[in-house]
């Protein structure tokens, strides 16, 4: 270990016990450090040493005074160099993983504190990475990861600049492409299906990569079935429905660009795919009063509860999807309910889940707790970073 006598300190507050730092949690509060005239001069994105009350050092970390989330811990190395050699050497062991996972080269490459590049998501499409930078530290560093990319053998590199987190860290708002560039959606091969991703319009990366076990559990009871896909973006759990025999797929969304994208999918597959645009609940509600009913109903809203002060609301609109989903489902047919939402823990988000089904005067038997998949690795010490629940019932004859 190297001294780096010229690094700027942050420092925890007296009585902050510095045994969870010590422990792998990844982050210092605002509340958790001194917030000194010196402190907070620091610029966004200055990497500092972080002490502890009585001066030992925890290690590098990010600061951003302006953040709830003050430091984030980089390297437990005080005089580690924050490069992009140290960066190139974090998405090599990201990489080494997928790589043992995935066929192709089409994953999340990075999921932020669970890889040890905190705030920071990259989206894998082929030779394409998109960059989402959430925290300042990688923000100011955007060049440097669009190096360390290159150097991995990506060609094309884009930095999405979109997102309520960005908003929270106090980071501007213009995307623009890294390294390379690209035109039009790319095709995605995933669980039998071709997807089509707007890398530089759509929302968030361009595509969800993170229900990828979800989709494959529901096609593996999709043969033959009609299936409602709701909040369907791209078509996620629809495409993989039909790819996997489904009779009839009919995909729900506000948005028409997305519906064009799912209806573009589907085409490249040689299949027919159903849209539906409007309003979520407006649109379950009209198919319900007009008898519809489905083999297979699966709702995947955005996220209702970001955040505890929404986790009220939040949970009742959970549950009103829940109520409005039952009554579209056929006798023995199955409705999956999903929830990014990580301030709604999956005891809460179930109990929600039941609620509306049994105010729809339904029963269910639970068959599946799903989670994302394992290229959305869990830090084990931030519950924020396990947020996708995907609960699969069966609802009784």
């Amino acid at each position: 270990m190297t001294d780096a006598p010229s690094r700027p300190v942050l420092r925890l507050r007296p009585k902050v016990d510095a045994r969870r730092l010590r422990h792998g949690h990844p982050w210092a509060y605002l509340d958790d450090v001194v917030a000194d005239r010196r402190s907070r001069a620091l610029a966004p994105g200055t990497v500092a040493v972080l002490e502890d009350a009585e001066r030992a050092p925890l290690g590098l970390a990010a600061v951003n005074m302006g953040s709830r989330i003050a430091a984030r811990m980089l390297d437990r190395d005080p005089g580690a160099e924050i490069d992009a050699a140290w960066i190139e050497a974090r998405l090599r062991t990201a990489l080494a993983l997928r790589d043992r996972l995935y066929d192709a080269p089409f994953y999340r490459l990075v999921h932020a504190e669970a890889d040890g590049l905190p705030g920071v998501v990259i989206d894998r499409f082929g030779d394409t990475a998109v960059l989402q930078p959430n925290a300042a530290w990688a923000d100011a560093r955007a060049e440097a990861f669009g190096e360390a990319l290159t150097a991995l053998g990506l060609r094309h590199v884009y930095f999405n600049a979109s997102g309520r987190a960005r908003a929270a860290e106090g980071l501007g708002e213009e995307s623009r492409w890294l390294v390379g560039g690209r035109e039009g959606p790319v095709e995605v091969p995933m669980n039998g299906a071709i997807y089509l991703a707007d890398l530089t319009g759509g929302q968030k990366t361009g595509l969800f990569y993170d229900q990828r076990p979800n989709h494959a559990f529901v096609a593996r009871l999709a043969k033959g079935a009609r299936v409602l896909d709701v909040f369907a973006h791209v078509g996620g759990f629809a495409l993989a429905a039909l790819a996997a025999g489904a009779a009839e797929a009919v995909a729900v969304d506000g948005s028409a660009p997305a519906l064009e994208l799912a209806e573009g999918g589907a085409r490249a597959m040689g299949k027919t795919l159903g849209t539906r645009k409007g309003d979520a609940f407006a649109q379950m509600t009209e198919l319900a009063e007009a008898g519809e009913r489905f083999d297979i109903v699966v709702a995947d809203p955005p996220a209702f509860a970001p955040a505890k002060p929404a986790l009220t609301a939040g949970l009742r609109a959970y549950e009103r999807v829940a109520r409005l989903a039952a009554p579209l489902v056929a006798p023995g047919g199955t409705v999956t309910l999903c929830s990014c939402s990580h301030a709604a823990e999956l005891s809460k988000f179930h109990a929600a889940c039941i609620r509306g089904i049994g105010r729809a005067g339904r029963e269910a038997q639970l068959i599946r707790t799903g989670f994302a998949g394992p290229d959305h690795p869990v830090h084990p010490q931030l519950a924020e970073s396990g947020y996708l629940k995907a609960l699969t019932f069966r609802l009784l004859p």
